[in-house]
């Protein structure tokens, strides 16, 4: 049994909010200037190009690639062979993102009640996402997620029959109806079966996964390369202005479902779709 101590995971994840927010993933990065250099009109080849100037500032500056630094979305594997120490794990997680987002800057964005709205005043709490992995590790990744692009996001309760012609629609009713709101060009997150909220988490981790990386499964990696090909045939563009970038990525995740249902969840994310992880 190895002990890890709750003080670790608050220092890993307060460490995880600063660099998520300041320093996008080099594979996206890669994917946005290799989109920049493709654009042929002129409008959206200039929002490209402000789009990498605005990578290469905050990564110059140590700032925030976007205002808007998000709620602070943690996902943990932890080994079952772990023990934490001094602490509980959920207070750990959002001490991490109290300190992160405070002596960072970093903007706080989390209101304790969603009708009432008075701000927590440190970000907190985290919406946390656990499991229970085999080994005597803890894999920490903190995805910050704002709302521009968190708005956007869909549900679709399918029947069976509807099958993958009804889970393309879905995809595309959802960027269609997002438009330029998400700040794209977007990365978007699917996640097919499960059931009403286990579709929604697959779609929040297929963000998580590079865009570099397509899906391990043939099948879905060739759906991947379809959506994404319709996706940006939409000519939505760069901000909403037209041109080929309506998204950089489309990543599928999927798990078994009932019988009688196909549920596909739709998380947008937008062009600075931010994650790190670290591994205690």
């Amino acid at each position: 049994m190895r002990e890890i101590t709750a003080g670790q995971i608050t220092q890993a994840v307060a460490r995880l909010c600063v660099q998520a927010n300041r320093t996008l993933p080099e594979d996206l990065c890669t994917r946005i200037r290799a989109a920049a250099a493709a654009e042929r009109d002129e409008l959206p080849r200039a929002v490209m190009g402000d789009l990498c100037e605005n990578i290469d500032a905050a990564a110059a500056e140590q700032l925030p690639v976007c205002q808007d630094t998000g709620m602070a979305v943690v996902f943990i594997r932890l080994g079952q062979q772990v023990r934490i120490t001094g602490g509980l794990l959920r207070q750990a997680v959002d001490a991490g993102v109290a300190q992160g987002y405070t002596e960072g800057l970093l903007r706080k964005s989390v209101v304790a009640d969603p009708l009432r709205r008075t701000n927590t005043g440190d970000n907190t709490p985290a919406v946390l996402h656990l499991e229970l992995v085999e080994g005597d590790g803890c894999e920490i990744t903190v995805a910050p997620k704002g709302f521009g692009s968190e708005n956007m996001s869909r549900i679709y309760m399918l029947t069976p029959a509807q099958g993958r012609p009804g889970v393309i629609d879905a995809v595309l009713d959802a960027v269609r109806r997002a438009g330029s709101n998400p700040c794209p060009p977007m990365v978007v997150g699917v996640g097919i079966g499960s059931d009403f909220e286990g579709c929604a988490l697959l779609a929040k981790k297929a963000l998580c996964r590079p865009v570099s990386q397509p899906h391990p499964d043939a099948y879905y990696a060739q759906l991947e390369a379809e959506l994404l090909q319709k996706v940006n045939a939409l000519g939505i563009g760069p901000q909403g202005f037209g041109g080929a970038a309506t998204a950089l990525a489309v990543a599928v995740e999927y798990a078994p479902t009932h019988i009688a249902g196909l549920p596909v969840a739709v998380n947008v994310g937008c062009h600075v779709t931010r994650h790190a992880s670290e591994r205690l």
